[in-house]
Parts: C-alpha cells; sequence; structure tokens
C-alpha cells in the first residue's frame, strides 16, 4: 500500500512539473528570464539616489527665440529626406479614464444612481453627467441610445443616470469601459468628431511629412482592439488622400511580460491552477522601438493631443527640438570620426572634451588625465557612440509622473535622467526634499536618434539599467500578489543614452488621464 501512495505521489509531482512547464513554454517568457525575475522578486530593486532637480540653467535648456528659428530650419531641412517617424504607445485601455464612472456604474447600492452623495466617485460622475453635451462622444451617445429605441433627453430628464452610464461604458453601448483610450473622441469640429489616433495623425503631418508627401507613423496596439484601430485609422486617413502614410503597428511582445509572485516570492497560482504572467509596463515596448529600427523617431503618448487651434507650440518645439537633435548629431558623429583615426592630435582631443563637457554637460572622470590618449579615446567614445535623446520638459503642475534630475551614473559620473517617483527612496528625507523641489515634469515629449554614425540601428537593448524597475502589490481572484514593472520606456530603457533636456511651454501638455479632463479648456472647442 505504502508503495502504491508513494507511486501515485510521483505521478502527481510530474504531472505538475509538466504542467507547468508547458505553463511556461506558452508564456513565451524564457526560463532563465523567469528565473532572474523571480530572484528580482526578492532581492528587491534599489532606490536611484538623486544628487539635485535638474533646473534652467543648471541641466535643462532653455532656446531663445533667434536659436528656435534656426534649428527648426535645420529639422526641415532633414524631415525633407524621409529621415522621420512618430511612435506612439497606443496599446492603454480607457479603464483607467472611466474608473469613477465604472466604480459607480458596478456599484450594488441602488440609491447611488441618483447622485445626491459626496463620495469621491459619485461626485466626478454628476460633474460628467451635467457636462455631458460638452463631450464629444455626445452626439455618438444620443444616436447609439436611439437605436436601441431610448431618448436620451427623456432618460436625462428622468434621472436615469444608470441607463445613461450603461450606454457609455457597456458593450451594448459605446463600451468605453472597455476600448483603448486612442478610440475615445476627445475634441469636436465643425464636421466630426476625433479620436487621439485622428489628432496624431493630423500633428504628424505638419513636423514629419517629406518631400515625397509621405508620413510615417508606428502605434503599438492591443491584439484584440487591433482590426478596430486599422479600420479606425483607415477612415481617418480618407480625409487625408493626398499624403502618402506608411502606417504600421506592433504588439507588446509575450516574452516581455513578467511573472507574478504570491506574498512568499513564489509564483502566485490563479483559481484554476495557473502560473499568472502580467504586462510589464511601458518599458516592454523598448523591443518594438527597437524592432522599428527607426532613424529619427518622436516619442509621444497616445492621451497627450490638443485640437487644431492650439498646436501652433506643439509644432514649433518639435521642430527645434528636432532641429537640435540633429546639429548633435552631426557634431558627434563628426568626433566619434576623429576618434577612430589612427591617431588623434591633441587640440582635436581638447575640442572633443570641450564638446563633451560643455555641449553634453557630461564631468569628465577623476582618473582621465592619468590614462594614455587611446584609453582617453576609448572612454570618450563610450560617452558619443549612443543613442540621443532630447527631452522637452514642462513646468512642474503637480501631474503624477517622473521628472528631469541629476544622479550617479553606474560610471559614478552625474548624468541627466528621467525619474519616476517610485524609484526613489522618500523615507529618506534628503531624498523625499530633493524629489519635492522639482521645477520640471517629464510630458513625455521626446525625439530620438536611433542610429550611429555609419547609419546603423544602434542595439537599444544593451543600454538598459535592470536596475531601474520596480515592485507593486496588486490582486487577482481576492489574493494579494506581486507584481514588476520592467524598467520604463523613459528611464530605465534609455538609461545609458545622451540626454539632453529642453524647457517646452506646458501649451505642448494637454494629457487625458480621466474623462473630466476633456472639459478642460485646452480640450473644448475654441470660444
Amino acid at each position: 500500500m505504502k508503495s502504491s501512495n508513494k507511486k501515485n505521489s510521483l505521478e502527481a509531482l510530474l504531472k505538475e512539473a509538466e504542467t507547468i512547464i508547458q505553463q511556461i513554454i506558452h508564456s513565451g517568457v524564457a526560463e532563465e528570464t523567469i528565473i532572474e525575475q523571480i530572484r528580482r522578486f526578492r532581492a528587491g530593486f534599489p532606490s536611484t539616489p538623486l544628487l539635485r532637480p535638474c533646473i534652467p540653467g543648471d541641466g535643462i535648456t532653455i532656446i531663445n527665440e533667434a536659436e528656435r528659428s534656426r534649428l527648426q530650419e535645420i529639422y526641415k531641412q532633414t524631415v525633407s529626406q524621409g529621415r522621420v517617424t512618430k511612435f506612439v504607445p497606443a496599446s492603454g485601455a480607457a479603464t483607467r479614464m472611466f474608473k469613477s464612472l465604472l466604480a459607480v456604474y458596478n456599484s450594488d447600492e441602488s440609491e447611488i444612481y441618483d447622485l445626491s452623495g459626496n463620495d469621491e466617485n459619485v461626485v466626478f460622475c454628476r460633474t460628467f453627467i451635467e457636462a455631458l453635451p460638452r463631450f464629444a462622444f455626445h452626439g455618438e451617445l444620443t444616436g447609439t441610445m436611439l437605436n436601441a429605441g431610448i431618448d436620451f433627453d427623456e432618460t436625462y430628464g428622468n434621472q436615469d443616470f444608470r441607463t445613461i452610464l450603461h450606454y457609455v461604458l457597456s458593450p451594448e453601448g459605446l463600451n468605453y469601459g472597455n476600448l483603448p483610450k486612442g478610440l475615445i473622441p476627445f475634441h469636436n469640429y465643425p464636421e466630426s468628431s476625433r479620436t487621439p489616433f485622428a489628432e496624431h495623425i493630423n500633428e504628424a503631418i505638419e513636423y514629419t511629412k517629406d518631400d515625397s508627401n509621405s508620413v510615417r507613423i508606428h502605434f503599438t496596439v492591443s491584439p484584440e482592439h487591433e482590426h478596430r484601430i486599422k479600420e479606425h485609422i483607415k477612415s481617418v486617413l480618407k480625409r487625408h488622400e493626398d499624403i502618402k502614410f506608411h502606417i504600421s503597428y506592433s504588439e507588446q511582445r509575450k516574452q516581455t511580460n513578467t511573472i507574478a509572485v504570491d506574498l512568499r516570492d513564489e509564483g502566485f497560482r490563479t483559481n484554476d491552477g495557473h502560473l499568472l504572467f502580467r504586462p510589464a509596463g511601458h518599458g516592454a515596448l523598448l523591443v518594438n522601438l527597437n524592432d522599428l529600427e527607426g532613424d529619427i523617431v518622436f516619442l509621444k503618448n497616445i492621451d497627450n493631443v490638443a485640437p487644431d487651434y492650439l498646436k501652433a507650440d506643439t509644432i514649433e518645439y518639435k521642430q527645434v527640438l528636432g532641429g537640435l537633435l540633429v546639429e548633435l548629431q552631426d557634431e558627434i558623429f563628426k568626433h566619434i570620426r576623429s576618434l577612430k583615426q589612427t591617431k588623434i592630435n591633441q587640440d582635436e582631443l581638447a575640442v572633443i572634451e570641450k564638446f563633451l563637457t560643455e555641449r553634453l554637460s557630461i564631468e569628465l572622470p577623476d582618473f582621465y588625465e592619468g590614462i594614455s590618449d587611446d584609453g582617453k579615446c576609448t572612454w570618450l567614445l563610450s560617452k558619443l557612440d549612443r543613442p540621443i535623446r532630447i527631452c522637452g520638459m514642462v513646468e512642474n503642475t503637480g501631474e503624477p509622473g517622473g521628472g528631469p534630475f541629476w544622479v550617479i551614473g553606474p560610471d559614478g559620473i552625474p548624468a541627466r535622467q528621467i525619474v519616476e517617483k517610485s524609484q526613489v527612496d522618500l523615507d529618506n528625507p534628503t531624498q523625499a526634499d530633493c524629489m519635492s523641489k522639482a521645477t520640471h515634469f517629464n510630458p513625455v515629449d521626446i525625439i530620438c536618434g536611433l542610429r550611429d554614425y555609419e547609419g546603423k540601428p544602434f542595439n537599444l537593448l544593451e543600454r538598459i539599467d535592470k536596475d531601474t524597475g520596480f515592485i507593486s502589490v496588486k490582486s487577482k481572484d481576492g489574493q494579494d500578489l506581486k507584481a514588476m514593472e520592467l524598467p520604463g520606456l523613459w528611464n530605465g530603457s534609455m538609461a545609458d543614452w545622451t540626454t539632453i533636456f529642453v524647457e517646452v511651454p506646458l501649451s505642448t501638455f494637454s494629457p487625458v488621464k480621466t474623462v473630466n479632463d476633456l472639459l478642460k479648456p485646452e480640450h473644448q472647442p475654441a470660444n
């Protein structure tokens, strides 16, 4: 009998092991990656020590009007050659945007639907309902309800707010609780409403169109909505039949997911016994950006769009940032070619050192003076032969998110980095104080130079600071779990890039994090 029990126990263990192996294979995440992720859960991520905030004159460049005009001309010559692409992460769902409405809609408390209470979600929902005619999707909502045999005005007059929320959020109506944010109409125009996808396309025409009348845009999308997004964009492009669009798409790769663990740092099991793998945040999109093999690439979030009458500043500063990138790139490439010569003279070396310290704000290390000329060339090349990014920074208005700071790089040299709040040890009073003194905010207004001096694409995956991810506590099936996000696309994933911060006007930053943000003046029609 004992022998039979042992046999059954062994068979059960083997079956469980086989099931786990199959789940790992199906996840697409490499076994060694999963082992490293579990090690990370147990060891944690170190915080990023801040030296000081980047401010105008110390890490943030202010560009005057004359310089802006000059840089715009440089950029216009470059864009004409077809080198520019716009990259828009657009796979995010609108769930957060409608979070408060969903909380009210899904509530079991029937009395909540009169919207008379002071609960935070109820107050948000009341604002939404009262302002419904001002939203760009109001007409679509009334039409959808009419098709279902329901009169919007009568329903509104009867204060049947639950029915209205039903037709805003559910699949029976507009389904905004489940759609990607990019498909929600944001702005009203006389001829029609426009979604963020449509606004990004209109914006891209203004600063990425080349001499052959071509515009290149890449969207990252979620697989379940890809067909609907493509159909929508196809309808948008019909309004611009004189332009040659090169629109490409990609999905977040399965192999970039991270395993979830329980509070004992063991693989988390769902109620049906499966290991849980989760999307690893926007840092996972570095793979998509790397696969694009672009030359000059603008990076901007899907929800940061403005109507046409407010686009002028955005277009100007996109061209300014682009011109600065091209100017710096040309000088960097010239210096790299000099450093790769068989013999470089002291005068040339001095010019390159001055460029590095004055234009790029990269300090020479203490050991620099004591090494040979060959050693100096090797070190200078390590700092010059890298991807480059020019990052627009806006004045801090209290928006959540990262900002520009001076940090100590892995080589011990101060470097400019975008740092998220989650990376900072806020229990340390000095660090918390430094974080609070930030004068500027990262709006994700970035232009990237992704090719080297020979025109070959950099391998972006080689330049990630793997210590800049973070761990958070989530829940699934009523159980707590620990989730991991990879180093962010514009912070840890770009840590080993040449980085320049430039102040841009607040008018270039108009994000929509909640649906009621669409009531702000910058998202309403011009008076």
